[in-house]
């Protein structure tokens, strides 16, 4: 667990020896902004590959020609996803629900927030123009930081910068690459159900310590403290 945000209750928690939350590492796609499935049915479809088939890790697999293609393929299905005016409204980026009031929490707070993600930088940086332009995230990794998730290096990376010990973070997503990557570094791992249920089988898999159906409903979470961490894997289900 961690000790309550609420300065008025965090003396306690501090005494009790529970750490202090210092940063949270975000997932993009599904955890900042809605899921775009249809972005990466249309990524698999233009590679030629399966479901079973990690994108990434099949573009890594190519020789440099293709690999070149392939990438340049699924960037120009990440622009079509940002592209506001776009006629399909499933090809709108999205922002989560009750993602301004939890960032503004975590500012209000002093919580450093990071960016870990497999997309690559310009639909992050669409999003945080568009959606949260008053908001600081630092650093933000993307496909380019390898090795990506599922490994945990890159919050471990963030770690470092932040110069924090991984039982002071978190790390928010929907997928189960960001529950492996959060549970690995050490950091408590926070699971964002998708609207629509499609991830709702990794509410019990070993490694998702909490639950969440809205991202500000972590707030009265992160104020008194309720976030459980690990071996102790009461959820935290809203």
């Amino acid at each position: 667990m961690f000790a309550p945000l609420n300065p008025d209750t965090l003396r306690q928690g501090l005494s009790a020896g529970l750490p202090t939350l210092k940063g949270i590492v975000f997932d993009m796609d599904g955890t900042l902004c809605e899921p775009q499935t249809w972005m990466f049915r249309k990524m698999r479809e233009a590679l030629g590959i399966g479901k079973s088939v990690d994108i990434l890790d099949h573009i890594e697999s190519l020789l440099p020609p293709n690999r070149v293609a392939a990438e340049e393929s699924i960037r120009a299905i990440e622009r079509e996803a940002m592209a506001s005016t776009c006629t399909s409204t499933l090809a709108q980026m999205k922002p989560q629900l009750g993602l301004v009031p939890l960032m503004k929490y975590l500012t209000e707070r002093g919580i450093c927030k990071a960016i870990c993600t497999r997309n690559f930088d310009v639909p992050v940086n669409h999003l945080l123009q568009t959606f949260l332009p008053e908001f600081t995230f630092s650093p933000i990794m993307t496909r380019t930081f390898k090795p990506n998730k599922p490994h945990p290096a890159c919050i471990l990376h963030i770690q470092k910068q932040w110069a924090v010990q991984t039982s002071e973070m978190m790390m928010i997503g929907d997928s189960i690459e960001d529950m492996v990557a959060g549970r690995n570094a050490g950091a408590l791992t926070v699971l964002l159900l998708a609207q629509d249920g499609h991830n709702a089988h990794l509410a019990d898999v070993e490694y998702t310590d909490c639950v969440v159906t809205k991202l500000d409903h972590l707030i009265p979470l992160l104020e008194e403290g309720k976030l459980t961490k690990h071996k102790d894997r009461t959820r935290s289900k809203l």
